[in-house]
């Protein structure tokens, strides 16, 4: 029985999945008019703008130079991917400044947000096929746990930058739990989701439905999820 090899990417991969489907169900039944509600969605994408760039940033810094190093041109497909996904972080960000107010706005958002996130997904199945088959090839199990240990050195300006950066470094250190801060928030976010699909089947309502009657419309609409 060949023994598993050291997956760098397997558990953020994880966090960012969830994290960015479940984002993308929020904006989708995001109302633009309530102000509480687009304040607390707009800082949800910001934060996974965030994360998403940082995430780059390693990936960039001590992963693809590592591969280069020992396979050139390994990385090259990888890399002008990344340079795609930093041009659409940016762009995204941009677009949630028009959000207020407006419905056109919302949706113009909902559907890049969408073409991100599965361009995403796409992506990172290649990273954990194509670049762990590059790793494992020119790397031992210690080498590449000696890059995920510079990798989470690097997260220690993070504290003083932002409060959720401790648990971002003790999430990546817990090997025994094995769990990022991206994983832990968009987790805590679905079993929110659960419980108000529940309300709404309880109400008789069909589920990933909400039924609202807009400001200053005598017609109720329905918007999904």
């Amino acid at each position: 029985m060949n023994t598993p090899r050291h997956d760098i990417y397997a558990f953020i991969h994880k966090g960012l999945r969830a994290f960015m489907a479940h984002t993308l169900v929020r904006t989708g039944r995001l109302d633009v008019h309530d102000a509480a509600e687009l304040a607390e969605v707009s800082e949800e994408l910001r934060a996974l703008l965030a994360i998403c760039r940082h995430h780059l940033d390693n990936e960039n810094t001590y992963v693809h130079t590592a591969i280069a190093a020992r396979q050139p041109g390994a990385c090259e497909r990888i890399a002008h991917e990344h340079v795609e996904h930093e041009a659409a972080i940016a762009e995204l960000q941009g677009m949630i400044d028009a959000l207020p107010g407006d419905a056109a706005a919302l949706r113009r958002l909902y559907l890049r947000l969408s073409v991100f996130v599965a361009e995403n997904f796409e992506h990172m199945q290649r990273e954990e096929t194509q670049m762990n088959a590059a790793l494992w090839a020119t790397h031992s199990d210690a080498e590449i746990m000696a890059i995920e240990q510079r990798i989470i050195a690097s997260a220690a300006h993070l504290v003083e930058e932002r409060q959720d950066a401790p648990q971002l470094v003790r999430g990546r250190r817990g090997a025994a739990r094995r769990e990022t801060s991206c994983e832990r928030l968009a987790l805590a976010r679905q079993r929110e989701v659960r419980l108000e699909d529940r309300k709404n089947r309880h109400a008789q309502r069909p589920p990933f439905f909400e039924m609202r009657e807009p400001r200053g419309s005598r017609l109720a609409t329905e918007r999904c999820w």
